[in-house]
């Protein structure tokens, strides 16, 4: 029907498609069950919403074009890459250590780390989601097909992107949400260097696999 905003068909195909694919656990979902762990859900949402904009930003480029010139020329993505990866592996060798902004103080199970600013953790989640060209591939993979050529594409896309926030905003908090039940598990025997080490290894894990990825 030309009057319709989107095809129906090809959006209750969509929803669930991408709902698998976001649910799946991985670099931005690592990250944010992290910071759900050690600074909780509600400082977490800071994260979010940079993690939010970047996959904003690479499904809109995804869908007119511009990723796939991006990934012809991969250096683009080299300093992001590094520089980032770098960044969330020095916080979590941090974390590790115990020591830094958001590590969970030893001295005080009760305590929060409070001092990592809300600009940085949106930045560590914008970055984690722009910086993987698998993602841009992904993307490029993904939300063509969706796209019915016989509609108009900003009504299509402004509906294709505001359902992948929506899920991608629930999925990352299902992972917080996780993470806090974790810092819970382990706070009752009050391990929290434990706590601290596993969170850490999931940062550098995230830093290494945004660098190699």
């Amino acid at each position: 029907m030309p009057t319709a905003l989107i095809d129906t068909t090809m959006l209750s195909l969509f929803i669930p498609t991408f709902f698998l694919v976001s649910v799946t656990p991985g670099m931005c979902m690592t990250l944010s069950m992290t910071l759900g762990m050690t600074i909780g859900v509600k400082r977490s949402l800071h994260m979010m919403w940079g993690e939010l904009i970047g996959v904003g930003l690479v499904a809109i480029a995804s869908v007119i074009g511009v990723a796939a010139m991006m990934l012809n020329y991969p250096s683009i993505f080299q300093v992001f890459k590094y520089v980032g990866g770098a960044y969330l592996a020095f916080l979590g060798i941090q974390m590790w250590r115990s020591r830094g902004k958001m590590a969970i103080p030893e001295e005080d199970d009760d305590a929060s780390p409070s001092e990592a600013s809300a600009l940085s953790l949106a930045t560590q989640g914008f970055v984690t989601a722009i910086a993987n060209p698998k993602g841009w591939a992904f993307m490029i993979s993904l939300l063509p097909p969706f796209i019915n050529p016989k509609l108009a594409l900003p009504s299509q896309l402004s509906v294709l992107v505001l359902i992948i926030l929506l899920t991608e905003f629930s999925c990352l908090m299902l992972y917080a949400s996780g993470g806090r039940t974790l810092r819970q598990f382990l706070q009752q025997r009050g391990n929290v260097q434990l706590l601290n080490r596993v969170a850490g290894t999931l940062m550098v894990g995230v830093g290494v696999w945004l660098a190699l990825g």
